[in-house]
């Protein structure tokens, strides 16, 4: 084991798929000489090459186009997003073609493209560098959609992407770059968890809450100060919002009849709602309180001196916990129509 930053886990998950395989490389804006905006990158094009580690014109839809057409050819190609809320231009290129591409060939073309994407808030950032678009793309059939929470998914996570057939959109929290923890660079990928199975990361008899990216160690953290009320609280990393780990996620809830979800993106038509919806579906006769959802507000992401506003906090998750065990809170009817209910 190997204490490092998720930086450093997901530089060294890339260095091992370009090291196991000639067929993956990478491409994306800076991501050569300079290593790339938050230094993903950093050392790669030196050892493996300006063949395989690709800076491209910043031209995010040719960037994915030239992913595709590799993946035609037999490539296993990895694509660099500088910006979450840059990704735009490139969505016509995802959800048409890299998407459907399988699909629509009956299954003769495989398109093994994983879109990696520094995602999120909190790090002090403006407008279209802050932003949380997962709904768009878990809402579109054929990808894979994950969010790594902690250095040991970000190398072993990354590593299974590039493997897999499957498209893969990898969203990766900024605000955790720097965030560090154990890593086993040397298990074998046969046997890591599966990429779209959830982990209990806390567990509990009381509450679930159901969470993934940035928002993890926030739910960790508002589980360690209701303890303080007697509240226990079961904390589950997704890993995968799309698929979702439903039978992970049923079993939880079933055990504690009581559900919290949070994530950072705009509560309208969010994966929180998705969530709610399929838990109570798959729940309801369990259900002790309706499932309560806290997210970001329903704005644009905000300028940096008011994003602690916008992000969902220990506060407003333990609010929200307060809800679903019907005790009074302070945040009621006071900010429900920005993110709470």
């Amino acid at each position: 084991m190997t204490q490092m930053t998720m930086a450093k886990a997901l530089n060294e998950g890339l260095r091992r798929a370009l090291a196991d395989d000639d067929r993956v490389l990478i491409m994306g804006e800076d991501i050569g000489k300079l290593g790339g905006v938050f230094r993903i990158t950093d050392g790669l094009q030196g050892e493996f090459g300006a063949q395989r580690v690709v800076d491209t014109p910043l031209a995010e839809s040719g960037i994915v186009g030239t992913a595709v057409g590799l993946a035609y050819r037999g490539f296993r190609p990895v694509v660099e997003i500088q910006f979450d809320g840059f990704v735009y231009p490139a969505f016509d290129q995802i959800v048409s073609q890299v998407a459907k591409l399988h699909y629509r060939t009956g299954g003769k073309v495989k398109m093994p493209i994983t879109i990696r994407i520094p995602w999120a808030g909190g790090v002090g950032a403006a407008e279209h560098h802050s932003e949380s678009p997962e709904a768009y793309f878990v809402h579109t059939s054929g990808l894979r959609v994950v969010a790594v929470s902690n250095p040991q998914d970000a190398y072993t996570v990354l590593r299974q992407a590039i493997a897999s057939d499957d498209p893969v959109v990898f969203f990766e929290p900024k605000r955790l770059y720097h965030a560090k923890g154990e890593v086993d660079l040397d298990a074998p990928l046969a046997d890591a968890a599966p990429m779209g199975l959830a982990r209990v990361v806390r567990e509990g008899s009381d509450v679930t809450i159901l969470t993934y990216g940035s928002q993890v160690q926030t739910a960790l953290d508002a589980a360690t100060a209701a303890e303080d009320d007697g509240t226990s609280i079961e904390v589950i990393d997704l890993r995968s919002i799309s698929p979702v780990d439903y039978r992970t996620v049923t079993a939880s809830v079933r055990k504690t009849g009581r559900v919290v979800v949070t994530h950072e993106a705009a509560r309208e038509a969010g994966v929180g709602a998705e969530l709610v919806a399929s838990v109570t579906e798959r729940c309801f006769n369990y259900l002790e309180a309706a499932p309560v959802r806290v997210t970001g507000h329903n704005i644009p992401y905000p300028p940096a001196k008011l994003e602690k506003f916008h992000l969902p906090d220990l506060d407003r998750i333990l609010d929200a916990v307060d809800r679903v065990m019907d005790r009074p809170n302070s945040l009621t009817g006071i900010v429900a129509e920005g993110g709470v209910r």
